[in-house]
């Protein structure tokens, strides 16, 4: 049963992140078509991380305090609901009515998100959940590499705003594997938690530290994947098409790291997640140091693929771990506290990166993204093993 509902889980999450990203893919067409420029058309993948930041906490307390099997089921509802509205704002050129529809998008994004985690951990046992949320959370660069893949084939053969329902039929098919093997799983655990009871999550320093190194490793994760295309093209000299192929290794390796996030932490460290954090920016910051001294493309590649596998190690284990220090009965809570922190890094370090970028160049912004993976090894020596 475990092995369907982590399947059918990882399959809607992967639907809808492959809707958060795919305009990414197309978006000279969408600019042409509409008549906007790059700022505007940053609106169309920001919307969904911006209102995830805003949506997480409360979407937390929600699901604590309601059937979250039932949530999922919503969150895919009005995904259909966002991509059909996208799809005919599109068709009338209307922007602003495409937004709208990427926020409802990102409302169901951050519910499946949070709500994904909550029953994962439920239904894996104390020896494999580690294992078995880090799966879920891989599902994440697959949709990403989906969206980004298939984008362009969806709108060359039927029109860019297609984008918009290519991607509801795999969350389908994974509500369809999701329902039935998640029965009795993902209701409220008796009485809703109280203000107070939520409150002990804003006030527990151990979540605050794992919301921090969540924020690190989005911010460092983000900012390579917006920047180190850029840092190829003009400083090394490759076509803007090859060095897009090369830094794609940086997300796409996340699809191992974060599975083997758990399986190290559960099989390797006995169920310690402290020494995998560690680990995580360990290996981080030495490469992010070096990456603008290397002037090699075969090396910048290995130096992404492993910089990618050693930071996506927070990125898969960190929830996990934040349901771990915090009472069982505001765990969706915690959950959605680090996803709003995480996702806050995600947001503001591309913006960040850019005006470093503008004002000091690569090297400098490099430098202090390197500064922020020797924060995240201070701050991960410092973090408890949860008392489970």
């Amino acid at each position: 049963m475990t092995y369907g509902l982590v399947g059918g889980a990882s399959l809607i999450s992967t639907g809808l992140a492959a809707y958060e990203i795919v305009p990414a893919s197309v978006t000279p067409v969408i600019r042409e078509s509409l008549g906007i420029g790059s700022t505007l058309a940053g609106f169309l993948v920001g919307t969904m991380f911006g209102v995830a930041v805003v949506a997480s906490l409360p979407a937390g307390a929600v699901l604590d305090r309601t059937d979250s099997r039932r949530m999922m089921a919503l969150a895919v509802l009005a995904l259909f609901v966002a991509g059909v509205w996208g799809w005919a704002a599109g068709r009338r050129g209307s922007f602003w009515s495409v937004i709208a529809s990427r926020a409802v998008g990102g409302v169901a994004y951050v519910v499946v998100w949070n709500a994904g985690i909550d029953i994962v951990s439920r239904a894996a046992s104390d020896a494999n959940r580690a294992t078995a949320v880090g799966v879920f959370t891989a599902s994440g660069p697959v949709g990403f590499a989906i969206g980004q893949g298939t984008g362009p084939l969806v709108a060359a053969r039927y029109g860019w705003p297609a984008i918009f329902l290519a991607f509801t039929g795999v969350a389908l098919v994974g509500l369809l594997v999701f329902w039935p093997t998640s029965r009795g799983l993902g209701g409220a655990r008796g009485d809703a938690p109280t203000l107070g009871e939520f409150g002990t999550v804003l006030r527990n320093r151990t979540v605050w530290l794992v919301g921090t190194l969540g924020f690190l490793g989005y911010a460092l994760y983000l900012f390579i994947n917006s920047w180190g295309s850029s840092y190829l093209t003009e400083e090394i000299g490759l076509s803007l098409a090859a060095s897009g192929l090369v830094v794609a290794v940086f997300p796409a390796v996340g699809v191992v790291s974060r599975v083997s996030s758990g399986l190290l932490s559960d099989r390797v460290f006995g169920g310690r997640r402290q020494p995998v954090l560690l680990g995580s920016f360990v290996l981080t910051a030495p490469l992010v140091f070096a990456f603008t001294s290397i002037g090699t493309v075969p090396v910048l590649i290995a130096v992404l693929l492993l910089s990618g596998f050693a930071i996506q190690l927070t990125l898969g284990l960190s929830f996990t771990y934040v349901r771990e220090v915090v009472d069982p009965r505001v765990a969706a809570t915690g959950v959605a506290f680090q996803t709003s922190v995480g996702l806050a890094g995600g947001f503001l370090s591309p913006i960040a990166g850019g005006a470093v970028v503008d004002a000091a160049g690569f090297d400098v912004a490099f430098l202090l993204a390197g500064a922020l993976a020797a924060c995240g090894i201070a701050l991960a020596w410092r973090a408890p093993e949860p008392m489970t």
